[in-house]
């Protein structure tokens, strides 16, 4: 171990522990033994540190070591499931919790929520848990995942509600969605972003932590890329000379409001982007330009909407074969 002299006159070891550098300082020069007794004893003093802290200030310290990695959105999703934890186990010290407790917890949150919501919140556990408590083996039985199709608005009720956003400030933003676009990207829109009939997707609009609505780069790096609008729609925006001006969530209740009003089933903003890759897989769009268009990172969701497109496909192909062998066999 390499031992230092200080321009004080006095003598310092370092060392490097889990991507964090620890020292020791001494007033005379110790010995090589004395120096790796010395660092040994200081780094069992962390671990001990780290041990005897309680769950929720060891969450909170593994998200501040995150910060910088981060997307906003995650930090605040994180923020919030650790101020959502019951506060029997949020009090527990680092090293008192067993596979046990952790049990109980995931007993616990999957009363009244999704199992992928419980996995959610087990996921960060176990990443705080692996930061603090590495020697712990978790090995948790978890809520079953249930398979869900995703709902894809149908082409008449996406037609009635364009219709009836026509001319409203909602317009412009619900038919950028139509075009597969997320909230976030479509709210972090300027008009330089709007190139003739191309659009530049390379940011996201989020709320942070503190619930502050702050501009990040894209979700994923398939998530930066350009779609081609109609020039119509293009026109109108550089008309007006801005995309959207409103709070990200009101265009999520004006969805809403007309989705009631028009007596139609009710769905977000987002299923717009199932819409989107049902209508390009309809259309015979080859499925890899579906993803880019998209900005999907996987198929999985991409995959299940176009899955119903098909289905539908075969289902009419079906029905014609059959009204045709009838006309055969009965006319």
């Amino acid at each position: 171990m390499k031992i230092e002299k200080l321009p004080s006159g006095s003598y310092r070891i370092r060392k490097m522990y889990k991507g964090q550098t620890y020292t020791v300082t001494f007033d005379g020069k110790p010995t090589q033994k004395e120096a790796v007794m010395a660092m040994a004893k200081e780094l069992e003093k962390i671990k001990t540190a780290k041990v005897n802290m309680d769950f929720r200030k060891a969450a909170k310290s593994y998200v501040d070591m995150k910060r910088n990695v981060l997307s906003p959105k995650t930090l605040k999703e994180y923020s919030e499931k650790i101020n959502r934890l019951p506060d029997w186990f949020c009090r527990l010290p680092i090293s008192d919790i067993s596979q046990v407790e952790i049990n109980k917890l995931v007993n616990e949150l999957s009363c009244g929520r999704s199992p992928k919501t419980v996995r959610d919140y087990h996921g960060l556990i176990t990443a705080v848990m692996g930061t603090f408590y590495p020697s712990l083996r978790i090995s948790t039985t978890l809520p079953q995942k249930v398979k869900s199709d995703p709902y894809t608005p149908s082409q008449d009720d996406v037609k009635k509600i364009l219709e009836a956003a026509k001319g409203s400030a909602f317009e412009v933003p619900i038919t950028l969605a139509c075009y597969g676009m997320r909230r976030s990207e479509i709210c972090a829109l300027t008009i330089d972003d709007i190139d003739g009939d191309i659009v530049h997707i390379n940011k996201a609009l989020v709320q942070n932590e503190k619930k502050e609505w702050v501009l990040k780069s894209t979700k994923t790096t398939e998530s930066t890329r350009d779609i081609i609008i109609a020039a119509e729609l293009a026109e109108k925006i550089k008309a007006q000379g801005y995309v959207y001006k409103g709070y990200p969530g009101s265009i999520t209740h004006y969805l809403e409001r007309i989705e009631k009003k028009l007596g139609i089933e009710t769905f977000s903003l987002h299923k717009l982007r199932h819409y989107f890759a049902s209508q390009m897989s309809a259309l015979g769009v080859p499925e890899a330009d579906i993803l880019k268009m998209g900005g999907w990172e996987t198929d999985h969701v991409m995959k299940s909407v176009y899955r119903h497109s098909m289905m539908d496909k075969e289902e009419k192909a079906k029905r014609e074969a059959s009204e045709k062998l009838r006309n055969a066999l009965f006319s």
